[in-house]
């Protein structure tokens, strides 16, 4: 338990990981508020992005709330492990963040704007933690899954750090990254403040508002 609480708030190396599983985690079939599939194959045309704001719970209700968002599922990636569960996660042996996978029609929606709702749906200056949440788990992340939207993303942490600098802010810590893998959570964290309305949400923002594009 000492070795796997070390690991909270550092990135274990792959070596330290641990070795998760080759079977993926059984998820429903449907969005229980979309009502659209939560696994691919996706409609023609539709485009992925994912993001880490802390505990996913929250971070998926936003974006499932967000006009021309398709589907949305939570789960995990920029880690080690293979199919890890929950638990394994929160140990911080798997390098894992949790994120919210977001299906959006490009015809519908832009990148920019779902940008908008990451900036402002959280605070990306607290590193490997968000509020009261703290671990590897919880930290601030883009993670796109076509190479043409790296460049996007990092102009738009450009921005959102220069209004957070005039607003006496500290540094931002999102990272941003091309995804390699994700791997679903458990059923029961899919869409999980539409099944508990009461549940806890400790997303926040900081009130700052995103500069659009210029």
């Amino acid at each position: 338990m000492l070795f796997a609480a070390m690991h909270k708030t550092r990135m274990p190396d792959p070596s330290e990981a641990l070795p998760g599983r080759d079977a993926a985690m059984p998820v429903p079939a449907r969005h229980s508020v979309l009502d659209a599939p939560l696994a691919p194959p996706y409609p023609e045309g539709m485009q992925t992005i994912h993001f880490g704001m802390g505990c996913f719970w929250g971070a998926e209700r936003l974006f499932w709330m967000s006009p021309g968002v398709y589907t949305t599922a939570v789960g995990y990636g920029a880690g080690h492990t293979p199919n890890p569960t929950y638990r394994e996660v929160c140990s911080g042996l798997t390098g894992h963040n949790e994120i919210v996978r977001v299906v959006f029609d490009p015809e519908a929606v832009s990148v920019e704007t779902l940008l908008k709702v990451f900036w402002e749906g959280h605070d990306p200056t607290q590193g490997m933690r968000q509020g009261n949440d703290a671990g590897t788990q919880y930290r601030s992340g883009i993670y796109v899954s076509v190479p043409e939207h790296v460049p996007v993303a990092e102009a738009s942490r450009e921005r959102f750090a220069t209004a957070l600098r005039s607003a006496g802010r500290g540094p931002v810590t999102t990272e941003i990254a091309l995804l390699e893998a994700f791997f679903f959570a458990e059923e029961y964290h899919q869409q999980y403040l539409a099944k508990n309305p009461g549940g806890y949400c400790g997303l926040g923002g900081l009130a700052v508002p995103y500069p659009a594009e210029a």
